[in-house]
């Protein structure tokens, strides 16, 4: 299967030919190979990669992006899917077992399944998810499921049109819920993300977990970070986990904590103990999780970052591009991974946020 931007020249020509005429059993020696795990300073060991396959969205969250985008990066601009095949099966050599695809919209790349594909392929994965808003979903859900995709997270942020429109300054609402459906149709694990501003959808909080309670998901409500690109996140539009869960306890009933076997899970799940039904809350402004964090992070346009908060990056895509071998990919990753702070820092004086916002970096 030749890449979607091999036509385009995006290799130089030895790299071409080796991709294109790559045996079997050099794959092979490839997955089943084993390499130093990529542990930090601080002993957290990174077997989380989440990959961003592209910059491009169909929407413009406020907490995500700018009301206007220039433009976004040109399809030869992006990490070509051999590219990102190679990383992938290079990292999993090295102890990483979950992968996520995201964006922007990792919808809007085209032909996102052939990538779902490839890397199903590598020896090693036991996750291949991917984070969406769900508008494009309805009608890529088939491929996706056959191509290997193993778990779904969807943007649902409100069920209201008029809150749906201030929120992603689009319309299209009934194209997500289709989305929904169709994930939850499936038959593989669904969640729902739901960001809150105070000042817009706070209210949204009750039937979102009752309209996640219907269809049998897990909503997991995230705390607004500052990784807008309009650089307009206040502390005071943040509603903390734990004042949600008051809010929600006032009407539920009672919530009992769920264990986990991965201590890494950034979430605190819970259940209620009177009804069915999971609430989740990702807490990294009130109560961050830093100290299990164990991801690495793949950029659109092939850059290693090892926080969303960092400032530096790793280029591995020029890595590529000069020929390098899986020994110099590998180092490089734990170059970046060995360069990871203790933290985020997002409470720390003089804090400043990344220089490219979330849409940029990928969720």
């Amino acid at each position: 299967m030749v890449s979607d931007h091999l036509a385009r020249g995006v290799f130089g020509q030895a790299t071409r030919l080796w991709i294109v005429n790559r045996e079997p059993s050099r794959i092979r020696m490839h997955r089943d190979q084993n390499r130093p795990h990529l542990v930090d300073r601080f002993g957290r060991s990174h077997t989380s990669l989440r990959i961003s396959v592209t910059d491009a969205c169909n929407i413009r969250c406020r907490y995500c992006m700018p009301a206007h985008v220039q433009g976004f990066m040109p399809l030869d601009h992006l990490m070509p899917f051999d590219a990102i095949e190679r990383v992938v099966r290079v990292l999993a050599s090295a102890g990483v077992r979950k992968v996520r695809l995201t964006g922007g919209e990792p919808l809007m790349r085209p032909a996102l399944h052939e990538l779902v594909e490839r890397v199903s392929s590598i020896a090693g994965l036991e996750q291949i998810a991917i984070t969406t808003n769900g508008m494009l979903l309805a009608d890529s859900m088939s491929k996706l499921v056959s191509a290997g995709l193993t778990h779904i997270n969807i943007s649902l942020d409100t069920l209201r049109e008029e809150a749906f429109q201030r929120l992603s300054r689009r319309n299209g609402l009934d194209r997500v819920m289709a989305g929904i459906d169709a994930a939850v149709a499936s038959g593989l694990p669904v969640r729902l993300n739901a960001v809150l501003l105070r000042d817009i959808n706070l209210d949204d909080c009750v039937p979102l977990v009752e309209f996640a309670i219907e269809r049998g998901v897990t909503i997991r409500f995230i705390e607004f970070m500052p990784l807008d690109a309009d650089r307009g996140w206040s502390q005071s539009q943040v509603v903390s986990g734990g004042e949600l869960k008051a809010r929600l306890e006032s009407v539920f009933g009672p919530m009992r904590p769920r264990s986990h076997a991965d201590p890494s899970q950034p979430s605190r799940d819970y259940d209620f103990l009177n009804r069915s039904g999971t609430v989740g809350f990702i807490d990294p402004v009130s109560e961050p999780f830093c100290g299990n964090c164990n991801r690495l992070r793949l950029t659109a346009d092939g850059k290693f970052r090892n926080c969303l908060f960092g400032r530096e990056e790793w280029d591995v895509l020029s890595l590529l591009r000069r020929n390098a071998s899986d020994e110099e990919i590998h180092d490089l990753a734990r170059q970046c991974v060995l360069a990871k702070y203790p933290s985020h820092g997002i409470s720390e004086a003089g804090f400043q946020p990344p220089e490219r916002a979330m849409y940029q970096i990928g969720g």
